[in-house]
């Protein structure tokens, strides 16, 4: 227990630590400890943001959830893209070329604002007719529209900040990446009830308040990373001069980036397909589900930290020429990703109607989260597997191969099964939720054999 506190230590302060030689578990703790608490304050701040806007308006909760219910995809290309920085700074900082690591680190930011740009103009000028897309009223539209084009209109901010995280993570700087979004998310929180009621000279903006909490939040956390940057304090150093398009970077990281954020938009547009199943059933039926997913998600955070830690420690060991241990990092991680989950599906078995009783004892939301709770226990190990073997890919540069898995397991069988097990056999709720359980066991079982083949370990970057 002692060395588990020393480790912990260490992990939070950010100590140097080369992450191809010693102990792999170590090694695995040390990354994925502040990638946990990364996570984690990002799933407190929806809640806190969630938590101040209902306290405006019906209409207010009704923007905010259109609206991100888009922006999800924004989240989803932001992310998939720092998969390409990351995985490229891997190799470079596992072959201890930290000079190249840095020149990848450059040509990433001008991709992130390349493509923010590419968002934002349209989501400006079209914010009126993106919530009157997904079926807003007109009162709604009036009053959400500023909200929409603040978010979309800024959301080089969110970009930058996913991009530079990944950035740190592929040097293996967790700490920093962790220190980030606490600092981002902590003033977010802060500012939320400042702009959105007003105080003192600010006005109240109503939900529009939300999304200059969150700009600016975001905003300030970008900063921050750029101070990092430029200050010489992580593994990755920019400077104000040589900043030069480098054309052959800007290709291999296009390459890797657009089957990155594919394969994201792809997970993301499928749970936007099920929430309109779902949607058919009621609305006690959505309320139940949606206790359930995030209930799932909230407990899956150790398994994204893990996930994240072995796409760096694949990434630099392919890097460092040592693809043995790249392998042995990611069947450890593995076995600890799929034994903790185990556990906890245990737990919702046995307890799903305490866990789900605790936010809504409402009768017909309590048997539909409980039901969806139960089945989603059912292969929540498999969950564990799946995201560690998919992340091996990722950190490996080979972002296709995911990308390939993921349209075959939700949209060729969670979305169509969905529908045939929700609505043609009546099921409901638990039809939808089979349907993810069947998704996800295909991905796990085809990223396994394709993990085992093991072409993933000859990509090049």
């Amino acid at each position: 227990m002692r060395e588990f506190f020393t480790v912990l230590k260490s992990a939070l302060r950010g100590d140097d630590y080369d992450y191809t030689s010693g102990s792999i578990k170590r090694a695995l703790i040390l990354l994925s400890i502040p990638m946990v608490l990364e996570m984690a304050m990002e799933s407190l701040f929806a809640l806190v943001d969630a938590y101040f806007v209902a306290k405006v308006s019906p209409d207010a909760v009704a923007t905010v959830g259109l609206t991100e219910t888009v922006i999800t995809l924004v989240y989803s290309l932001a992310i998939g893209i720092s998969t390409a920085p990351m995985a490229m700074i891997a190799r470079y900082i596992g072959q201890k070329d930290e000079a190249n690591a840095s020149r990848v680190a450059k040509q990433a930011i001008y991709l992130a604002l390349g493509v923010s740009t590419l968002l934002a103009v349209p989501g400006v000028i079209y914010a009126e007719d993106i919530l009157r897309m997904m079926g807003g009223s007109e009162t709604l539209i009036a009053s959400g529209k500023n909200y929409t084009r603040l978010l979309f209109g800024g959301n080089a901010v969110i970009m930058l900040l996913f991009l530079l995280n990944g950035i740190f993570r592929g040097a293996g700087d967790a700490a920093y990446a962790m220190r980030v979004l606490w600092l981002a998310n902590g003033i977010n929180i802060l500012l939320d009830p400042i702009f959105i009621n007003g105080w003192g000279p600010i006005p109240a903006m109503g939900v529009t308040g939300a999304a200059v909490a969150t700009t600016l939040g975001r905003g300030i956390g970008v900063a921050f990373q750029l101070y990092i940057l430029f200050g010489g304090r992580s593994k990755i150093k920019l400077h104000l001069g040589s900043w030069r398009f480098d054309r052959t970077i800007l290709l291999r990281l296009g390459k890797i980036a657009s089957s990155g954020a594919m394969q994201y938009v792809i997970a993301s547009a499928s749970w936007i397909f099920l929430m309109r199943i779902v949607a058919r059933f009621g609305s006690e039926a959505v309320a139940g589900y949606t206790i359930a997913i995030r209930l799932i998600i909230f407990t899956l955070l150790p398994a994204w930290g893990l996930s994240n830690a072995t796409a760096t420690l694949v990434g630099q060991n392919l890097g460092a020429q040592q693809p043995d241990r790249a392998v042995r990092s990611v069947t450890m991680a593995a076995y600890i990703a799929g034994g903790f989950l185990g556990t906890i599906s245990i737990f919702y078995l046995l307890f799903a109607p305490a866990f789900i009783g605790f936010f809504d004892t409402t009768p017909g939301v309590l048997a539909a989260g409980t039901t969806a709770l139960r089945i989603f226990a059912i292969g929540y190990t498999l969950y564990g597997f799946g995201m560690i073997f998919s992340s091996a890919f990722n950190g490996a540069g080979d972002t296709r191969t995911p990308m390939l898995i993921n349209i075959v397991a939700f949209w060729l069988t969670e979305i169509p099964l969905g529908y045939f097990f929700g609505l043609h056999l009546g099921w409901g709720v638990a039809g939808v939720t089979w349907a993810i359980i069947s998704g996800e066991t295909m991905l796990t079982v085809l990223a396994f054999l394709l993990f085992r083949r093991g072409r993933w370990l000859q990509t090049v970057v």
